[in-house]
């Protein structure tokens, strides 16, 4: 049978992805593969995602690792490296290709290693050596620092300089060890517990700088991560670089990405502190003058009450009231004193005025009978032949009455 344009219906791009993605899906055995290769185009994006290639002398596979999977993985390889890949192959239905979808990632060579990693990882964590209620807080201002590294290593220098720069306050105790090869773990794990012992120490900085795996595997001990977990004393790792995870950072109190790191994370900041102290200082420092204004507005105030109350204020007070009665009684006194001398002056005028030498001296005189010396006042009194003495203001006269007129 001839098939023509009219006959067969097309089915678009996108369906024919999608058919070919139910196929993937229908393979159980791409679900759960391993596969190994060359890593190429090795690229992580401001996503958290990365995308590459592996490669062999005769194909290549797309690759794409989600960021979830990658936060898990202290390991991220680089361009060249040989690698052993898992996880589920599924096709992106937009450009129509299949890639792997990538759960783990591993060095080729180094699967066993990584074996043993995570299966102490899981014994330890079952046994609740990292439970984060085993986790003890930092001391703010550690005195005395223990540092369990190798002393030649250019860690320990690095840690000298951060915590010269950073910390000086702070003394060193070093617990020599070294930190690479078969011996290494109980020459760590007695390091640590020498300090522990020693007693003085508030922090310890475990550290070692960056390296490969197979350098880094005495961090990975059981010895050394029960020494870190039973350590009485604080603990902070500082292994390798930022993407290294070692068993011991799971066990630690706390995990710093690299040794300078640790010693940063140990001690404050002298220049912070310096500055917190002096804006401190200044917060103080007006606080305790609103405190002497406020004190002393107080005093101020019973200062007054005082002195209203004082007995030398209440004498003055006296004083003052004695002194103005005083002289409001002189005052008073002299205005009496002066009604009085009035009252003199005027009864002395009514007794000059009625004063008969006064009245003789304008000019009028006084009669009586020469007889019984009666003073006359009506001429009734004095019969003609009557004798009279008349007293003038200067003298006397004798009379005798001739004639008398009754009329007045």
């Amino acid at each position: 049978m001839q098939l023509t344009f009219d006959t067969v219906q097309p089915l678009s791009i996108f369906e024919f992805n999608q058919r070919i993605g139910r196929m993937f899906s229908k393979a159980d055995w791409l679900r759960d593969v391993w596969v190994e290769g060359e890593v190429s185009n090795f690229k992580r994006y401001a996503s958290g995602h990365a995308y590459f290639t592996l490669k062999d002398d005769r194909s290549q596979l797309k690759c794409v690792m989600w960021k979830t999977s990658i936060t898990r993985h202290s390991y991220l390889p680089t361009d060249g490296e040989r690698v052993r890949a898992h996880g589920s192959v599924d096709t992106y239905i937009d450009n129509g290709i299949y890639q792997l979808y990538a759960d783990v990632l591993q060095p080729a060579g180094l699967g066993d290693l990584h074996q043993q990693f995570e299966q102490l990882k899981v014994r330890l964590q079952a046994e609740g050596l990292f439970d984060s209620a085993h986790k003890r807080p930092l001391p703010l201002y550690p005195r005395l620092i223990g540092v369990v590294t190798s002393p030649s290593a250019a860690a320990f220098q690095d840690i000298q300089n951060v915590l010269t720069r950073r910390y000086p306050l702070a003394r060193v105790l070093l617990s020599p060890t070294i930190v690479q090869g078969d011996s290494a773990p109980p020459r760590i794990a007695a390091a640590i517990r020498a300090l522990c012992e020693h007693g003085e120490c508030d922090v310890i900085l475990l550290a070692r700088g960056g390296g490969s795996i197979e350098d880094l595997w005495a961090f990975n001990d059981e010895r050394v991560a029960r020494a870190v977990y039973e350590s009485i004393i604080p603990i902070v790792t500082g292994v390798g670089h930022e993407t290294d995870f070692t068993i011991v950072d799971f066990v630690s109190d706390q995990r710093a990405p690299t040794p300078s790191a640790g010693a940063e994370l140990i001690t404050p900041d002298m220049s912070e502190l310096r500055a917190s102290l002096f804006d401190r200082r200044l917060a103080l420092a007006d606080a305790m003058q609103v405190q002497i204004d406020g004190r002393r507005s107080i005093i101020t105030a019973q200062r007054r009450s005082l002195r209203h109350l004082s007995p030398r204020v209440r004498v003055q007070n006296m004083r003052q009231r004695l002194d103005s009665l005083n002289t409001r009684g002189h005052t008073a006194a002299h205005r009496g004193i002066e009604r009085l001398r009035e009252r003199i002056r005027s009864q002395r005028r009514a007794l000059d005025s009625a004063n008969p030498a006064n009245i003789l001296a304008r000019g009028y005189a006084l009669v009586y009978r020469t007889g019984d010396n009666k003073r006359l006042s009506d001429a009734i009194d004095a019969a003609a032949g009557t004798g009279i003495t008349v007293q003038l203001q200067h003298g006397l006269l004798k009379a005798i009455v001739k004639d008398r007129s009754l009329d007045g």
